[in-house]
């Protein structure tokens, strides 16, 4: 599974990620705006509330972790909020930096909440099919056993966040990346409905696609995919297809072209390089394809990232 989880995330993912750790007692409510890319919120102690737009308020406690990976807008508080007051809601901003204005609440047993909120900038215009299926919020909550790799992460961010140990721009950035991985693979682990969960939990889909991203420029057959997922070529085809949603083959040349996609807007190779890279022959095989698949030249794409 982390192999095409940690594929369909490096196949979007522009920039390095941005995160703030943020605490805050009191009466507040803060707004984020939508957002080309993913967001997350780990709340590390108190409790406070997630209203996403257009959708129902979610109490969150300590440990309590929350993907948004559409990017789509919401509001955190420390209740839930009718819409006026959602309304009046601060920019994230003005919390992150301190200068929310607060108000003392009127009952006992207040406490501050302490949260990391971060971001991941991330390029849809070719996002994985397991990206795309992520529902529009992910919420995991803290539970005793559950999610030990993510649990983990989440104590390596805190340890740096804390001390600032030499390495930390480097560090950080790497945690993150790594946190939106487990975050990913959590909800996999967990959810009972969409293709890709699926796909990733059948031992024979699972290990043609260990084996297409594993080495996308071999020159795979049906025969081979099959024979590398231990099954004959008729029951690779028939639990592939169901499950991803396209052939074996049509799969591998979607992920090539992705693939040499990110590449063109990544680095500066080559184009015969990339081709070589995602197993085309020459580059003008590679253009053949790309324009089919992108309406545009490998060139003008990459100059138009």
């Amino acid at each position: 599974m982390v192999d095409v989880v940690s594929d369909a995330i490096a196949a979007v993912r522009v920039g390095r990620p941005s995160s703030d750790r943020v605490r805050v007692g009191g009466r507040w409510c803060a707004r984020l705006a939508p957002y080309e890319g993913a967001g997350f919120h780990v709340v590390l102690g108190g409790s406070c509330w997630l209203l996403p737009d257009g959708g129902e308020p979610v109490a969150l406690g300590a440990g309590d972790v929350v993907l948004l990976p559409h990017g789509t807008g919401h509001v955190i508080a420390d209740a839930p909020a009718d819409a006026e007051t959602v309304a009046r809601a601060v920019p994230f901003e003005r919390w992150a930096d301190g200068s929310l204005p607060r108000r003392p609440r009127t009952h006992a047993g207040t406490r501050e909440v302490e949260m990391l909120c971060g971001k991941y900038r991330l390029d849809r215009s070719h996002a994985h099919p397991l990206l795309t299926e992520l529902p529009p919020l992910v919420h995991l909550p803290a539970r005793a056993g559950a999610h030990p790799e993510l649990r983990a992460a989440i104590g390596l961010l805190e340890g740096e966040l804390d001390e600032r140990r030499p390495g930390a721009s480097l560090a950080l950035p790497s945690l993150l990346d790594l946190l939106f991985v487990y975050m990913i693979r959590s909800w996999a682990a967990e959810s009972t409905a969409g293709a890709w969960p699926a796909a990733l939990g059948d031992p024979v889909t699972a290990a043609a696609l260990r084996a297409l991203h594993s080495d996308p420029a071999a020159p795979w057959t049906v025969d081979r995919l099959a024979a590398e997922a231990g099954v004959s070529r008729p029951t690779l085809a028939r639990r592939f297809t169901a499950l991803v949603g396209r052939p074996p083959m049509a799969y591998l040349t979607w992920w090539r072209l992705t693939r040499a996609a990110a590449l063109l807007r990544d680095t500066g190779d080559p184009l015969a390089t990339v081709a070589r890279h995602v197993g085309y022959a020459s580059p003008y095989a590679l253009s053949h394809a790309f324009r089919r698949e992108f309406g545009t030249t490998p060139g003008r794409y990459r100059n138009g990232c």
